[in-house]
């Protein structure tokens, strides 16, 4: 057995273990685990510095998840958009690959509580309809395995799936969405990486929150992947309570930097059961991206997204840097909140735009109120900013 394993072998995950380690009241844990279990493993465990502290919230239950019963189990609505078991089809050329239902840690935001910990859920022994899926589905080049986390998965057992998507020859970029390198970084071997790189292009998408996931460890895993030719991307949620702050962000960013990963996707917390304690606003997102564009590296700044409740996809959202805009410019602000004009060029453009309003709200097939079919948007006359 190797060493990451033993340490998921010795995760506090019973309802006595909460009482004991936490303080948690008896009939709350009881409660919390029949809603979303814990794994805590003994790495992640050693994070943390105080009760309540960043680390503790992300992995801690808490009866605060038992106190949100508004939000959606499935938000991103991935079972409606999955023709096939383990596989979700939403954009064109891209397919989400469930592997497995476990993970090195469960964090308590997760947007797939409904699954992740449930191999009923998601089921090796749906692979195979998976894999005809992919092969059947020419128009897929890039395919994102994800669960659980893939690498809770033996080496034999993922070099196993590699291979068959290796062997569709449309399928271009195999990604691996994994926590490992935050969450248990010991999985991170020099075996796992000299196996990896025999199925180039891989790419990992991982996902810290917080600048003290920044350890020797962790550093070490990235290291390791980087220098095996794998790009890493990381995915962020922004936290009430755990990263809400443009300087924690800021040291967050300029670390993962250092350890050749790059910040890709600040993520708004999905509207999932049980997760409500932990999001922020709107205002408050956009207020920390204005404290970092111009402030550090664009090469530290990810795209700050919404994944749209209903299954539309990743929407970017950003400050409002465009202060005006008409045929002959463009009036725009930058990090000091300087003003300047853009000339624009000439050409056949009108000024109606043409654009597509969907009927559906969040998903659902009923109209607004007031409904009405529009074609066009007139944009309006604004008065001419001097620079």
């Amino acid at each position: 057995m190797e060493l990451w394993q033993q340490m998921i072998r010795d995760s506090i995950h019973s309802v006595d273990q909460l009482v004991e380690k936490f303080g948690i009241d008896r009939k709350v844990a009881e409660d919390l685990d029949e809603f979303f279990q814990a794994r805590i493993n003994p790495y992640y465990l050693s994070l943390i510095r105080y009760p309540g502290d960043p680390i503790w919230k992300q992995c801690v239950p808490d009866k605060l998840e038992l106190e949100d019963m508004d939000g959606f189990e499935d938000p991103l609505k991935e079972d409606e958009m999955s023709p096939v078991p383990n596989i979700t089809h939403r954009y064109p050329d891209r397919a989400l690959f469930l592997t497995t239902s476990q993970c090195g840690m469960y964090c308590r935001f997760c947007t797939r509580k409904r699954k992740v910990g449930n191999s009923d859920k998601i089921s090796m022994k749906e692979l195979e309809s998976a894999f005809k899926y992919l092969e059947q589905h020419k128009e897929i080049r890039d395919v994102i395995l994800s669960g659980g986390d893939p690498l809770m998965l033996t080496d034999v057992m993922l070099e196993k799936i590699l291979i068959r998507l290796r062997k569709i020859k449309h399928i271009e970029i195999i990604r691996l969405g994994t926590k490992m390198p935050c969450v248990l970084p010991h999985r991170i071997t020099p075996k796992l990486c000299e196996m990896l790189k025999k199925y180039h292009p891989i790419y990992v998408n991982t996902h810290f929150n917080h600048p003290w996931e920044i350890t020797p460890e962790s550093t070490k895993a990235c290291t390791m992947l980087a220098d095996a030719g794998i790009p890493i991307g990381n995915q962020s949620v922004l936290m009430k309570g755990v990263n809400d702050d443009p300087e924690i962000l800021k040291e967050l960013f300029l670390k993962l930097l250092k350890i050749r990963v790059k910040p890709y996707y600040l993520f708004m917390a999905d509207e999932t059961k049980g997760t409500n304690h932990f999001r922020t606003s709107i205002d408050k997102a956009l207020e920390i991206m204005d404290k970092l564009r111009g402030y550090i590296s664009g090469l530290a700044i990810p795209h700050l997204v919404i994944d749209t409740p209903g299954g539309g996809g990743k929407v970017p959202i950003l400050p409002q840097y465009v202060l005006h805009r008409d045929s002959d410019k463009i009036v725009l602000r930058n990090y000091k909140n300087e003003i300047y004009v853009y000339r624009d060029v000439k050409d056949d453009k009108v000024n109606n735009i043409p654009i597509e309003i969907s009927d559906k709200k969040n998903g659902g097939s009923k109209k607004p109120k007031n409904y009405k079919n529009i074609t066009t948007v007139k944009i309006p006359e604004y008065e001419t900013v001097e620079n």
